[in-house]
């Protein structure tokens, strides 16, 4: 546990507990991290304030990938520093990603922030947060640099280790927080190193959790009444648990967690196009509670940008996994990412993107523009050479492509019902604050959202929906019998 050097204010004098407010940016994985902080504070007696403006502890759990979602975060700690002002005995936290890649950078350009805490050291946060009230000045806790570190990539390893819900037992978080589903991490890191990416520099080598450990976890889960569970990895198809014989690999995890009574959906995000097997498809197809959703970042359309992104396969290969996965499943969704603009992409190259889209009719496709990000190998070897306008019309075309594609594909929609579990208020819903009936979100099995009126005891069910209206993102539907 590191203080920061001599100098820095130490006048943070306050009794435990506090009322923290955690705000996420980023992915999943940023979200289950979360959950995760919020358990450990709320069993190390804290409590959850409604807003910041409640809260005498303020924590960001941080995301690196864009420059766009770092700057949000700088922008707030400038807001937060009037917070600081008022309030001097507010805690302010840095979590995550951003965390460990700026470290000690974030106390120079925010020194209200008392704590700094990467992604790899998140269950030490009751402790920090304790010792910063207690007057001992602000704390940074961060992984071992995974690049300089010699040979020794255990010690590398270990230092990125993340904690799971064993280390806040006896309840999971996801649980806690919404019992119907949950989000069960089963990978940690990554080791494919892509150009633009930051990733394996804040999360650290790729690490498998062991399978028995997993399932132990689901059923935990199973047994408070959990439905549906996403297991989470940076490249989940990639995971391997390997200190079993014969190693487990996630077709044969889907198959082990599939028999735990209770779960009624599975899904499994993110994938990587090259480790999409035929045992995994397969799976998929095999198991009826796996929902027959894969998503599978392509990033481009073309092969000149793919090697330039180091992304470790070609357009035809992406291609050729596409029509097994659909050859297989015929009712299976696909989605994808993609970024525009990246270091030399011409509009040739983009042009070759828009046919992917086109050709592969993606359920959705997330659309970036590219962000150089310090410390990857395409900011050292390339010249971000495509211009702010270029990015932005490339991204807006794509996004045109798509959207024609999801309306179309929407379409058959009409009049049919689907079966969805109910998530909760919409965010149409908790923005008005409706009453006892009120508009509702779900999701199919194949993923694609479905809105309907209806009460808060329908949250956690799995129902019948008839779909009356569609639009490129949403289904509108109307609930056929809820006593299903």
């Amino acid at each position: 546990m590191r203080a920061l050097p001599e100098g820095q204010p130490t006048s943070i004098m306050n009794s435990m507990p506090r009322r923290f407010f955690l705000q996420t940016v980023g992915c999943q994985m940023n979200s289950l991290d979360s959950e995760l902080v919020a358990a450990a504070l709320l069993r190390a007696g804290h409590r959850q304030a409604e807003s910041i403006g409640r809260a005498d502890l303020i924590l960001l759990n941080t995301c690196s990938v864009r420059q766009h979602a770092e700057d949000k975060i700088y922008s707030l700690l400038g807001r937060l520093k009037e917070i600081k002002q008022e309030r001097p005995a507010t805690i302010i936290g840095v979590l995550g990603c951003m965390a460990q890649k700026d470290q000690h950078e974030i106390f120079r350009r925010a020194p209200c922030v008392d704590l700094v805490v990467g992604p790899g050291q998140l269950s030490l946060v009751p402790s920090l947060v304790e010792d910063v009230a207690a007057g001992r000045g602000p704390r940074i806790e961060v992984s071992l640099d995974r690049i300089g570190s010699g040979s020794d990539r255990a010690s590398v390893a270990k230092s990125f280790a993340r904690f799971t819900p064993r280390d806040i037992e006896p309840t999971s978080a996801a649980a806690k927080r919404r019992r119907h589903q949950a989000m069960v991490r089963v990978a940690f890191g990554c080791d494919k190193f892509c150009s633009y990416c930051i990733v394996p520099s804040v999360r650290g080598p790729e690490q498998s959790r062991p399978a028995s450990e997993i399932r132990d976890e689901v059923q935990r889960l199973a047994d408070e009444g959990c439905l549906e569970i996403t297991l989470l990895g940076q490249t989940v198809n990639s995971y391997c648990d390997a200190t079993v014989q014969p190693a487990v690999r996630l077709s044969d995890l889907l198959v082990m967690l599939h028999e735990i009574d209770g779960i009624r959906r599975l899904r499994f995000v993110t994938n990587y196009p090259k480790h999409m097997t035929d045992d995994l498809i397969e799976a998929v197809r095999d198991l009826p509670k796996v929902s027959p959703y894969f998503h599978v970042p392509a990033q481009s359309g073309s092969n000149v940008v793919l090697e330039r992104m180091r992304r470790g396969y070609t357009v035809e290969s992406y291609r050729e996994m596409l029509s097994r996965i659909r050859e297989r499943i015929p009712n299976a969704t696909v989605t994808s990412d993609f970024i525009v603009g990246f270091c030399g992409e011409t509009e040739e190259d983009f042009q070759q993107t828009a046919d992917l889209v086109r050709d592969s009719r993606f359920k959705n496709s997330f659309i970036f523009k590219y962000s150089g990000r310090p410390g990857t190998k395409a900011a050292e070897l390339y010249a971000d050479d495509v211009s702010e306008a270029v990015k932005r019309r490339r991204n807006n075309d794509l996004l045109a492509i798509q959207n024609e594609i999801c309306q179309e594909d929407n379409q058959p929609f009409l009049g049919r019902t689907v079966e969805i579990l109910v998530e909760g208020p919409s965010k149409m819903a908790k923005k008005r604050g409706e009453g006892t009936k009120r508009q509702l979100v779900g999701r199919t099995t194949c993923d694609r959202i479905v809105v309907f009126e209806g009460g808060e005891e329908l949250v956690g069910r799995i129902l019948p929906v008839t779909i009356e209206t569609i639009d490129p993102f949403t289904l509108f539907g109307k609930v056929v019998d809820s006593t299903t």
